[in-house]
């Protein structure tokens, strides 16, 4: 099979090095019906936003200048990483252990690879893009902050979306949030005081007629 040039958005992740290990391996003829058809999505569409509004947990991949690799952990309430517009999403940096490790890599390298993870639904979603540091200002603040969120930022990514696909979920483990098994539990626990209640009161009635 003859790999095509470099045509479609879904061509970020599948460089000619990548298209010679998939026909090596037999998975050329996928992902090559996935380049005619367009290649991956390049528009924040309203699924891309609906995902957004329940992710709290991403990887944000840099790398610096001469190619050196960096995965960040960043985390918030959902809905902590925003669409901005069509081409566009952005989140509020939060102080943290003050390595500037991604901030220094994308002062040479802009390119980013995120990687959006719904472990409880086991959803994933892959996004690359052309991200740059901008100081806060209300306006950018207005428009990333979640409301009732605290927290001390001291910037904010924006990324430039180039491409963005779904993962399918196998191999994401499922795990629940906290906050929302609290609730099951609590629900449950009031659920078994009812039933308990019940069954109580069927335990009076059948004595009174008895006696």
């Amino acid at each position: 099979m003859t790999i095509a040039p470099r045509s479609s958005s879904s061509d970020v992740a599948f460089s000619p090095a990548v298209k010679r290990i998939q026909e090596e391996r037999g998975s050329r003829g996928t992902y090559a019906r996935i380049e005619a058809a367009g290649g991956f999505h390049d528009r924040v569409d309203e699924r891309l936003r609906a995902f957004l509004a329940e992710i709290d947990t991403a990887f944000l991949a840099t790398a610096s200048a001469d190619g050196q690799p960096y995965v960040q952990h960043r985390g918030g309430p959902r809905g902590f990483i925003r669409a901005l517009d069509e081409r566009t999403i952005g989140l509020l940096d939060h102080a943290g252990n003050r390595q500037y490790v991604s901030t220094g890599n994308l002062s040479e390298n802009d390119r980013v690879c995120l990687i959006l993870v719904d472990y409880a639904r086991r959803r994933r979603v892959k996004i690359w893009g052309r991200a740059r540091v901008v100081p806060l200002d209300p306006e950018i603040v207005a428009r990333l902050a979640v409301p009732g969120h605290v927290a001390r930022s001291e910037q904010a990514f924006l990324v430039e979306v180039t491409a963005w696909d779904i993962n399918c979920p196998q191999h994401i483990p499922q795990k629940l949030d906290a906050a929302e098994v609290a609730i099951a539990l609590e629900r449950l626990d009031a659920r078994i005081r009812d039933l308990e209640a019940d069954n109580a009161r069927l335990r009076a009635s059948a004595a009174d007629v008895v006696r």
